[in-house]
């Protein structure tokens, strides 16, 4: 009886979020694939959920990373001008068929990551929730906005076409109570059919 009643209240906000959606102009929940709902709505780690999808492990490739002072507030962080973040853009790809699933772009606030998690997140090529997990770091993911736009200069990476759409789902990272990274996840529409 518990079990249906949260079933039917995950169902209900499921679907209030998907017509917030709908009013947003954005991406139609109902019209996608249940694995293409998944990617989007998830809140578990994204890395986890194409291995167990894709039968395949997936690896990081660092497209850039750098830090910088911020010329500008990003409300979204609570961060106010003038504040230290890293700039990063991944690639998450098939080990072995080198086939790239997701391009990330990612904004850390630096000082609010504990200090083991910094070094090995700079140093290393291990994706974000598989370090989040090795270090049993507690989070939160508040997801923002859904969209859906054509690939453009991004196409390259997918292996398709600059006006072939690309799915995407931005949310906040929360840790210790306070929002510290914001993270952009785009892929293909084609790619989880």
């Amino acid at each position: 009886m518990l079990t249906q009643q949260l079933s039917e209240l995950d169902l209900k906000q499921f679907f209030e979020f998907s017509k917030l959606q709908q009013d947003k102009d954005s991406i139609n929940l109902s019209t996608l694939a249940p694995v293409q709902r998944m990617l989007l709505t998830t809140d578990g780690t994204l890395t986890h959920l194409l291995e167990a999808y894709l039968l395949e492990r997936i690896q990081l490739v660092k497209l850039s990373e750098r830090s910088h002072i911020t010329t500008e507030d990003i409300p979204a962080l609570d961060l106010e001008q003038g504040s230290k973040v890293i700039h990063r853009s991944i690639l998450l790809q098939g080990q072995d068929s080198r086939k790239v699933f997701v391009y990330a772009e990612v904004i850390l606030v630096f000082d609010r990551l504990p200090h083991c998690f910094k070094r090995e997140l700079i140093e290393t090529q291990t994706p974000l929730g598989k370090l989040l997990l090795k270090y049993r770091i507690e989070t939160f993911k508040e997801l923002l906005e859904m969209n859906q736009e054509p690939a453009g200069q991004r196409a390259h990476f997918f292996q398709i076409d600059r006006q072939d759409f690309l799915m995407s789902r931005t949310y906040r990272l929360f840790y210790n109570t306070r929002p510290t990274m914001l993270i952009t996840e785009k892929f293909p529409v084609q790619c989880f059919f």
